[in-house]
């Protein structure tokens, strides 16, 4: 039994294949070149799977950004709320903790008890507190996003809670003269607190993180004075991708 998920991403689209139970493939493709190269349009899209090298497949799932809005042929499509939890199911093999999934234009902290959703929090209107704010940032600093990921002490304070005014404000900290560092662990710093106000609910447990943002050093540095333990997965950008694998082997037919 193979089984293809597909995550949808507003920057990226993540792609999964499960044959066994096991994810045997993982792809990552610019949203704008999956559409234009890998799909054709017939009233539905229609996804080229000879393009991507995929092959024999039983089942199609798929979710995230474009899921409401691209209608994909064979595909069954879940929301992201659904495809991420199953993805930590089956990435971490617990049925109680906390998922923290940071995107490039959303925010999703979902609280998960004996395998059920029992709440959630979600921030889809302002990129202040997502991973394309920490890209606009690293631009600004001229420094690659993985080596500003790993600065985080005596952050330097940034106060502006709009992604557009923050870059005016860390331009002038720039002038000022403060070093690169104190830069770097501002802007993580900033992000960490612009997610607080949506993990207050949700202290003290297992946190899992996925993500783009799942490989910042700084925003887990941060979150560890706020949970028992930081679950750490294998694949924080593939979790959604992962987990419409996941569902389709458990739920479909």
């Amino acid at each position: 039994m193979r089984i293809l998920g597909i995550d949808l991403g507003s920057r990226e689209v993540k792609i999964a294949v499960m044959e066994d139970n096991k994810i045997i493939k993982k792809q990552k493709v610019s949203t704008m070149s999956f559409y234009r190269d890998y799909c054709s349009y017939d009233g539905k899209i229609t996804v080229d799977l000879k393009k991507l090298n995929i092959d024999n497949i039983d089942r199609f799932v798929s979710t995230g950004y474009g899921r409401n809005n691209t209608d994909l042929n064979k595909f069954t499509a879940i929301n992201e709320i659904k495809a991420h939890v199953y993805g930590g199911f089956y990435q971490t093999g617990l049925k109680d903790f906390i998922l923290l999934d940071v995107g490039g234009q959303d925010v999703k902290v979902v609280k998960i008890e004996k395998g059920l959703t029992t709440d959630l929090e979600l921030n889809e209107k302002c990129a202040a507190s997502c991973g394309r704010y920490l890209e606009n940032m690293a631009s600004v600093l001229e420094i690659p996003l993985d080596d500003m990921s790993k600065h985080y002490e005596n952050p330097v304070e940034l106060n502006s809670t709009c992604a557009v005014f923050s870059e005016s404000e860390l331009i002038g900290k720039i002038a000022e003269g403060i070093t690169i560092e104190r830069l770097c662990a501002g802007v993580n710093y900033s992000l960490y607190k612009r997610l607080n106000p949506l993990l207050t609910k949700f202290r003290g447990r297992k946190l899992v993180l996925t993500g783009g943002v799942a490989n910042n050093a700084a925003i887990k540095e941060y979150l560890k004075k706020d949970y028992d333990q930081i679950v750490s997965i294998e694949d924080p950008q593939f979790n959604g991708s992962i987990g419409c694998c996941y569902y389709g082997s458990k739920f479909l037919k």
